[in-house]
């Protein structure tokens, strides 16, 4: 057995309750990059793995350091258990001739606020507590109550004739789902993460949610900006790959860019009733206007299906497709329509389902705050991150500093 613990990030595709939700940017950064970062500072885990059936979460993953291994389709439907995937894993380590560790980590995307020392406090529960099995909690002090046959509630956790004070009560934990460690041997054998004598490792309630539904991603969204500022950014676009302003663009004559992460933040507000809200950078309009007049076409490719792509390509007067599932496609039949040839467009995204685009495209463009698995394939990235005048620094870089 090895000394330092093997750690799994099951990581399906499927998700339903926010489409893509493990490589979705949340402050820049893909969420699964999140926990990526954690586990690989910790001090207790030598090996991380991503148990996923989904190619481009594989590319994601190991642009973070993970080594992948793919997921059978019958254990990554709706209904799979995520035990499921951790004991695959191991079974294919095994079988490899590989060396598994006495502890193994389970570990879940949806808690980006976890860091590696939760991580080691709560190994260190099974490693030098005595304890089989162990996860994460946060001290629980509300009162639950259950609807009775009668319809009348009563106490779950409590006796609801005495009204205890907070100090009074007995210790309880709510399970975060972030961080499970168990002995590798008899988690194989209880094939459920809990068994023998269980532990629970404390972390503060402000970074104890998880991520299930866009409520969920708006809340954590927020307390990542507040608590974990320097974390905000994903690592800078590396210094390596050139400004836009520093390429030869003189074959370009046409601009073609993604909406959200370019032309937006990658935010979103929603109201009360579901409608959404994305905030627009005005000096991008006038960028594009700039290089309408000087005869450049420019226009949107989107996977977004929300009608402020459209309403905004509107107002800056330019053609668009929004709801594409193959922007590659959308950008040769534009090409074709324009008579100009994939090297004579440089294409500006920031996202996995740019990648297409911006191989074909004579220049690809990534914002600085783009996901760091673009960074090996564009050609150039802008001084300004998303939603901050992507547009207008490219404007610039092609038509000079004075425009």
């Amino acid at each position: 057995m090895t000394e330092k613990c093997i750690a799994v990030i099951p990581a399906r595709g499927g998700s339903k309750g926010i489409p893509r939700k493990n490589i979705k940017p949340l402050c820049g950064k893909p969420l699964i990059g999140w926990m990526m970062e954690a586990a690989l500072e910790s001090k207790s885990i030598g090996r991380v793995f991503v148990s996923t059936d989904d190619a481009e979460i594989a590319v994601v993953a190991e642009s973070y350091g993970a080594e992948v291994v793919m997921r059978p389709v019958d254990i990554a439907g709706d209904f799979s258990k995520s035990e499921d995937a951790v004991l695959h894993l191991l079974d294919e380590l095994e079988q490899a001739g590989e060396e598994l560790s006495d502890v193994v980590v389970f570990l879940q995307c949806t808690s980006p606020l976890t860091t590696a020392k939760d991580i080691d406090a709560t190994v260190d529960l099974v490693s030098k507590g005595g304890y089989d099995t162990a996860g994460t909690g946060v001290l629980f002090h509300s009162f639950l109550w259950k609807e009775g046959a009668n319809g009348s509630y009563g106490g779950v956790n409590h006796d609801q004739t005495k009204r205890l004070m907070r100090q009074e009560r007995e210790e309880e934990f709510l399970e975060t789902g972030a961080v499970y460690a168990m002995r590798c041997d008899e988690f194989r054998r209880n094939k459920f993460r809990f068994f023998g004598k269980i532990g629970f490792s404390e972390v503060p309630a402000s970074r104890s949610p998880e991520i299930d539904t866009l409520d969920d991603w708006l809340q954590v969204e927020s307390l990542v900006r507040t608590i974990m500022p320097e974390k905000v950014s994903s690592v800078p676009i590396g210094d390596s790959i050139p400004l836009v302003s520093e390429l030869d663009t003189s074959a370009i004559k046409a601009v073609v860019t993604d909406f959200d992460g370019v032309l937006t933040d990658n935010g979103v507000e929603v109201d009360a009733d579901g409608h959404e809200s994305v905030r627009c950078n005005r000096s991008d309009g006038w960028g594009i206007s700039c290089l309408k007049s000087a005869g450049y076409h420019v226009a949107c490719i989107s996977t977004e299906k929300n009608p402020v792509v459209a309403r905004r390509c509107e107002k800056m007067q330019i053609p668009y497709v929004h709801g594409s599932d193959d922007k590659e496609a959308v950008l040769r039949e534009m090409c074709k329509e324009w008579g100009i040839e994939l090297s004579n467009v440089l294409y500006v995204g920031n996202d996995l389902n740019d990648a297409a685009c911006i191989e074909v495209a004579g220049i690809g463009v990534i914002p600085s705050d783009a996901i760091r698995a673009m960074e090996s394939i564009a050609d150039a990235k802008t001084l300004t991150r998303g939603g901050e005048g992507v547009l207008r620094e490219i404007s610039s870089a092609l038509l000079g500093s004075s425009k």
